[in-house]
């Protein structure tokens, strides 16, 4: 019974993700960007921040705690696939969460805006991490079946 209550919030993890960067990738857009854009992309930053943590936590818990047991999961270079792509994820939203912080605080001390140019700079690893977060459900189909093992 707690491999389809793991393989549930893990799943549900992942869409949450997914929603929170596609979110962002809206919001941080030159063309529609104001006032009100910093805050929205702060928080939601913060939202996909405790996303990837839950998706980093219940896929622990998957390998851990699953049927096929931690030595078949860590073995599999199907799940090293999947956690590599996850990383990259994680690794690019890094820039974009340093921008809004930087924004905000020039938005609080003077109302300023960022320039085109650095939405668009933090727009693009937005956009190249919600790419690659589209690659993760091929190796995790073939994982859940049992291939990659050796």
């Amino acid at each position: 019974m707690l491999e389809p209550i793991l393989a549930f919030l893990h799943i549900s993890a992942f869409i949450g993700w997914i929603v929170f960067a596609t979110a962002q990738s809206a919001i941080c857009r030159a063309a529609w960007f104001n006032a009100a854009s910093v805050p929205r992309l702060v928080r939601l930053d913060r939202i996909l921040w405790i996303a990837t943590a839950f998706v980093l936590l219940t896929g622990l818990a998957r390998t851990w705690l699953g049927s096929k047991g931690f030595g078949w999961y860590w073995s599999n270079p199907l799940l090293w696939a999947k956690f590599g792509l996850f990383m990259a994820a994680a690794w690019l939203q890094i820039g974009p969460t340093r921008a809004y912080r930087r924004w905000q605080l020039a938005l609080d001390g003077g109302g300023a805006l960022p320039s085109e140019a650095e939405i668009n700079r933090a727009r693009k690893p937005i956009m190249l991490g919600t790419h690659l977060v589209a690659v993760i459900p091929l190796p995790a189909v073939f994982l859940a079946r049992g291939w990659g093992a050796w």
